[in-house]
Order: C-alpha cells, then structure tokens, then sequence
C-alpha cells in the first residue's frame, strides 16, 4: 500500500458477496480466536462456511446486506461489513472486519456508516451488536455510534459443565 490515505472504492449488495469476505472473516476469526479466554475451541472449530450457512439462514427470515471496501490500487477486499433486519424490526451489525494496514483510514466508519442507513431505510426499529469477549476494545468504535452494552451473556463452558456433573454425582 502506497503512504497516506488509501483510495477505497464501497460497494454494497447482498448475501451474494458473502464469498468475497471469506478471506477477511477468516482474520476475524484469528483476531477472536487471539483474544478468547475461554471460547478458544469455538473459534478454532468455526470456519467460514458454517458462518455464512448461519448467515444465509438468518437472510431467510429478514433482509440482509454486504458492504465491501476494495483498495483500488490492488482491487483486494480490504474492510467488509453484514448486516441485518429481522422481521421483528431489529438492525444487527453481523460482522465487520477492517484489514489492520488499512485501519486509521476512516473505513470502518464508513462501512458501519452505511450499515446503519441501509437498517434505518429498512425500517429498524432498534440496532445491535454482539461484541466477543475479549475484544472489549471494540467498544469504543461502537460506542461513537450510540451504541452501549445493555447486557452480558454467560455462556456454560462445556467442560465446566461436565465437572459439575461430575462433582454432583461423586457427593
């Protein structure tokens, strides 16, 4: 990438561009896989054709959009963002992921920038996002957006689950 700010061409479509992001999502994945504590096997065992199966499935039911960020220099994705509308109204932010040389430049505000007006034209009546644990930074950019953390999920580790079992049974 040449210095100073990147030339970056937006495109937006539909789940139709997910395989264009597959490579980008994979370095999500790695960032999350990184960063986990406790859900490392998750992420390990996650591959990008069982996210856009999941994706896929939840376009069914709703209505869903891919914005990409192409460095036109070399014509690769360099940035991407999913989102959704559900039919119960709500706007979610699936996956955004921005390639680290080309984060400073603006493009993840752009792509969320565009995310969230394509929900508000599509009649969200709230927006959220799931935020993994151990990317808590990721708050900050969010946050610039209103969004704010509502609650916390606590997910049972299998295996703490099988020594509670386990512990109940020996008493």
């Amino acid at each position: 990438m040449a210095k100073g700010k990147p030339k970056i061409q937006y495109i937006d479509g539909d789940e139709g561009l997910l395989d264009q992001i597959s490579v980008l999502w994979q370095a999500l994945n790695q960032h999350h896989l990184c960063l986990s504590k406790d859900f490392r096997q998750h992420y390990q065992e996650m591959t990008f054709e069982k996210r856009k199966a999941a994706l896929l499935e939840k376009a069914k039911a709703g209505k869903m959009r891919v914005d990409l960020a192409v460095d036109v220099s070399s014509g690769q994705s360099v940035g991407y963002c999913v989102s959704s509308v559900s039919k119960f109204k709500v706007g979610e932010i699936e996956s955004i992921f921005v390639d680290e040389t080309f984060r400073g430049f603006g493009v993840g505000d752009v792509l969320i920038s565009k995310a969230m007006a394509w929900m508000d034209r599509e009649g969200a009546e709230s927006k959220i996002v799931e935020v993994a644990a151990g990317n808590e930074d990721a708050f900050g950019f969010y946050a610039r957006y209103g969004f704010r953390p509502r609650k916390t999920v606590l997910k049972q580790l299998e295996t703490a689950h099988q020594l509670g079992a386990k512990n109940e049974v020996q008493k």
